[in-house]
């Protein structure tokens, strides 16, 4: 410790590398170089990995949306082409026999997938909007944001059918006045009178769907459209500790029963799966992390490695000063400690300033990548990750700096004292 704080350790440290400057800094570059680069595509994957979540955040990340397609292969006595339709007694079935689904909701809409959207009206104002038919337990799946006093469907409104309404902001700003209230008012759907129970604040990331959409209960828009037990596609979310591909595959093979459809007919029902899709993107973030570790670690052991080779060569050219102060009484534990101590000096200078740079570069693109549509959002590094690395570059340093400290350690003054 009293060699940490000598002052003339640190000159003949500084003296040292002044001789060979050039050489230093083309070595301290390499670890610099190092350190940046895992910094830089850490930070990088963390921005992805943080944009996906954000994304994601609105919309359960183990669920999958399932619909009824045509069959493409012919099964007891029903000929191939034979168009399917999902049924509300499927939803029971469904959660019967397959435990690891958490929440399923049957949906309808009116105007999306070839249908024609609604006529909403309201005194001399008038729109076309899309109308989803919903239970409660959609926003289990996909959380709707209400803005204060209003409120989503809920139980009472399914069993008692009641023409009530959550609409968009759009609908709001293009039907009602602009200081209007809108909770409590009335718009005719279809020439039907609904209630406005609520103004749903638009999320992008939760699904297809836009600002104008109009939510009503299930029940009532099965009156309102004469639809009956028909089902457009259930919205379901399984448990988080499950296999989302292999519950997907389940609920296809149970619906394949239930509806007379080949087993192996894969045609029939389709399905997008958000879990899956989700885990996917997380491992390929993973991947870039994992990748800028090993990338930046090798890196940091070349750039390391070459500071050793500088310390040789310095001790090399240090002969005769080392024997000098081995004559003088210097022990070999005080002339090792000095050149482990250069080592680590110039490993810990170049991580820092790898460290600003790349701090600086992740700064640079948060800045460049506000406002574009990409989900990409605060590119970071925990600290603690940081730490680590320059905790990894201190050792590295010390190791690499024993052979040439053990180098030194090995002259005889006597030996020094003749080199030329």
């Amino acid at each position: 410790m009293r060699l940490l704080f000598d002052r003339n350790t640190w000159q003949e440290i500084f003296g040292s590398i002044s001789k060979n400057k050039i050489r230093t800094v083309i070595t301290v570059i390499g670890v610099l170089w190092g350190i940046f680069i895992y910094i830089a595509l850490s930070g990088a994957a963390k921005g992805m990995d943080n944009g996906f979540e954000s994304m994601f955040e609105s919309i359960a990340r183990n669920s999958m949306f399932v619909w009824a397609q045509s069959t493409s292969i012919p099964h007891e006595g029903f000929k191939t082409g034979r168009q399917l339709q999902l049924k509300l007694e499927d939803a029971a079935m469904m959660e019967n026999r397959i435990p690891e689904l958490q929440y399923i909701a049957p949906r309808n809409v009116k105007g999306f997938f070839g249908s024609s959207p609604a006529s909403i009206g309201r005194k001399n104002k008038s729109g076309s909007y899309p109308v989803f038919g919903d239970f409660p337990v959609f926003t289990k799946i996909a959380p709707k944001k209400i803005y204060d006093g209003g409120r989503f469907v809920n139980d009472e409104d399914i069993d008692q059918a009641r023409k009530v309404a959550v609409i968009g902001e759009r609908t709001q700003q293009e039907l009602f006045e602009k200081d209007e209230d809108p909770i409590g008012g009335y718009i005719k759907i279809d020439d039907v009178y609904f209630q406005v129970i609520g103004v749903h604040k638009f999320d992008p990331s939760g699904g297809f769907g836009g600002d104008g959409d109009i939510f009503i209960p299930f029940t009532t828009y099965r009156r309102l459209y004469n639809t009956g037990d028909n089902v457009g596609w259930f919205s379901i979310a399984a448990h988080d500790d499950v296999d989302v591909v292999k519950v997907e595959e389940n609920i296809k093979a149970l619906l394949r029963n239930i509806h007379r459809v080949h087993p192996d007919d894969e045609r029939a029902f389709g399905s997008f799966n958000l879990g899956e899709a989700f885990n996917r993107i997380i491992g390929f973030s993973k991947g870039i992390t994992f990748l800028s570790l090993i990338v930046g670690v090798a890196t940091i052991l070349a750039g390391v490695i070459g500071i050793g080779n500088i310390l040789l060569i310095s001790v090399k050219e240090r002969t005769k000063e080392l024997g000098v102060r081995r004559a003088l009484g210097a022990t070999p534990r005080e002339v090792r400690s000095q050149i482990i101590l250069e080592s680590v000096f110039l490993t810990m200078i170049a991580g820092i300033m790898g460290i600003i740079l790349g701090a600086a570069t992740l700064s640079l693109i948060n800045s460049f990548t506000q406002n574009i549509d990409f989900p990409y959002t605060n590119p970071t590094v925990p600290i603690p990750y940081v730490l680590g690395a320059l905790a990894i570059m201190v050792i590295l340093g010390t190791l690499i700096g024993l052979i040439p400290a053990q180098r030194a350690v090995s002259i005889k003054p006597i030996d020094a004292l003749r080199e030329e």
